[in-house]
């Protein structure tokens, strides 16, 4: 059973998607998300979202893997296992530089993908129910929440708005469990009052 009801309309495009978010914008509708089957330059700014946070996280745990390389290598090298190679001192900073990049940019990437799944609640061991399969693939769709326009008259004024700007096919989703929108999306975790 749906408790959640979603309007969405169907875009083949990029660029008559990004010219509706404005004029929708414009318009003063809440947009409630944006899907996409790929980035689209500007979108960000159409729609006024916050940047994401996710950055810092990556930051973090780059730090943390540069500084497990230093310290582990600094033990081995000096402490647990030294050997003169070519007459380089124990603690050979230049030497170890690629092995601490790798374990830089190793430990940003695993960290930021978990802080990623965690944030937005996806797991490896669950399915997640899509609000439009077709949004992966060749398509792109603005989704407004009908429970904030929950009146006929504004499902039509919309409906009709979006079929105006250049939608393909205009349609309604039920959901068993809520689709965040593009500002919880960016925000979670980071902002106060945010789910």
């Amino acid at each position: 059973m749906a408790k959640y009801n979603y309007l969405l309309g169907l875009f083949d495009d990029e660029e008559p998607l990004l010219a509706a978010v404005h004029k929708i914008r414009d318009a003063g509708l809440n947009i409630h998300d944006v899907l996409l089957p790929f980035p689209i330059h500007g979108l960000d700014d159409a729609l006024n979202a916050r940047e994401t946070k996710l950055h810092n996280a990556g930051f973090l745990f780059g730090a943390t893997g540069t500084a497990f390389a230093l310290l582990m290598m600094s033990a081995i090298s000096v402490f647990d296992w030294p050997n003169n190679f070519g007459g380089k001192p124990f603690f050979s900073m230049p030497s170890w530089i690629p092995i601490t990049f790798e374990l830089t940019v190793l430990f940003s990437a695993v960290g930021m993908t978990i802080v990623y799944y965690i944030r937005n609640g996806l797991s490896v061991f669950k399915d997640i129910e899509p609000l439009e399969p077709r949004t992966s693939s060749d398509r792109f769709a603005i989704v407004f929440d009908l429970d904030e326009y929950g009146e006929e008259a504004d499902m039509d004024k919309i409906s009709g708005l979006l079929t105006s700007l250049g939608a393909l096919e205009v349609k309604t989703k039920g959901m068993s469990k809520r689709h965040p929108s593009h500002e919880e999306q960016s925000t979670r975790g980071f902002a106060s009052g945010t789910n």
